[in-house]
């Protein structure tokens, strides 16, 4: 997944949410999710996109994070602040992604819902 870098830039408050992206796309990408890193590597900037997803969990995970879910235009339609592990978000039909950034970036870049996301993708196929 290394190949895959890519990043999630909020048009709406000029702000990068996430400037070293990972995409999660394929079943395997999506099950394993962030469970290959401790809270010392998930540091602001990073971010993990799930391609589709409609809620996650954060079961066995050892540091909380911030869920924001998208529509297929990239538009925020939910947003999930500090879910601690061992929680289950909510599930929306209407979010098509989701994005896994660490706890406090969504107050950081002061993240709403209806604010326009924009996400670089360098493989095609992962947009």
């Amino acid at each position: 997944m290394d190949d895959q870098r890519s990043y999630a830039f909020n048009r709406s408050r000029e702000a990068f949410v996430a400037s070293d992206l990972r995409i999660a796309d394929t079943f395997w990408t999506r099950l394993k999710g962030l469970l290959d890193t401790g809270p010392a590597e998930f540091t602001f900037g990073r971010g993990l996109w799930i391609v589709p997803c409609h809620g996650v969990h954060t079961v066995a995970m050892r540091y909380a994070i911030d869920v924001i879910y998208l529509d297929e235009n990239l538009v925020v339609v939910h947003l999930e602040e500090n879910v601690k592990p061992w929680r289950i978000t909510r599930l929306l039909t209407d979010a098509a992604s989701v994005l896994e950034v660490p706890a406090h970036t969504i107050w950081n870049t002061q993240t709403r819902v209806g604010d326009e996301m924009e996400i670089r993708c360098p493989q095609e196929n992962a947009a």
